[in-house]
């Protein structure tokens, strides 16, 4: 197989920082809060961008980068509009995968769960608090639809300026939170010569087991 010697020979060596059980939290989110806190310090840029994974119901895979907006013991929150082709591959299919990667740090968060739609009422005050052009995009968009060129977009927006002028833009029905609720969450601190740290937390019926991966 062919491959690029310039793209090949492209490489990193890790050594900012070590991954130990002994230091880690017994919760999974608790070790997330803690690592997020540090990533927000070093003023890693969009922070808060993950990479969403789903899969439809012939288990074909796609994934995109969405923001994180909030999370909890719960879980952890995005938002999107439902009828997307993550919405529809998530209503075939309720099971996702997040990725954070904090090349800052040299760190990286993965976590594997089910997903829900988070309540109408959340989702309509975190709507109001999203910038008015953010709203008006919301209604704009159907978003993952073929359109012939960017004046539908234009055209739409202009329209809905038009509908919401005294202000009031309400949610649309078919956006909304969704909120991914972990079963495992696998910590990765990178090191030296590719002998990587990596915590995988896997839920058991009494709490959350940590186990060592190989690199």
């Amino acid at each position: 197989m062919a491959f690029n010697i310039q793209i090949a020979e492209l490489r990193k060596d890790y050594r900012q920082q070590s991954l130990s059980e002994l230091e880690v939290e017994t919760k999974p989110i608790e070790q997330f809060e803690k690592w997020w806190d540090e990533a927000v310090k070093s003023q890693a840029e969009e922070v808060n961008a993950m990479t969403l994974a789903t899969c439809n119901n012939k288990g074909y895979p796609s994934a995109r980068i969405v923001l994180l907006k909030g999370f909890s013991e719960k879980g952890f929150i995005f938002f999107t509009n439902y009828e997307s082709k993550k919405g529809m591959e998530l209503k075939e299919n309720p099971y996702a995968c997040l990725v954070f990667f904090w090349k800052e740090l040299e760190r990286q968060v993965r976590i594997e769960g089910v997903v829900q739609k988070i309540s109408e009422a959340e989702s309509d005050e975190y709507f109001l608090l999203r910038p008015e052009g953010s709203r008006i995009s919301a209604w704009s968009s159907s978003q993952s639809s073929i359109i012939k060129d960017r004046n539908i977009l234009e055209k739409n927006v202009e329209h809905y300026r038009e509908a919401f002028a005294n202000g009031n833009i309400p949610r649309p029905p078919f956006w909304g939170g969704y909120i991914v609720k972990p079963t495992s969450v696998e910590f990765w601190q990178g090191r030296p010569n590719r002998l990587h740290d990596r915590l995988l937390y896997t839920q058991t019926g009494t709490g959350w087991k940590i186990e060592r991966l190989a690199p």
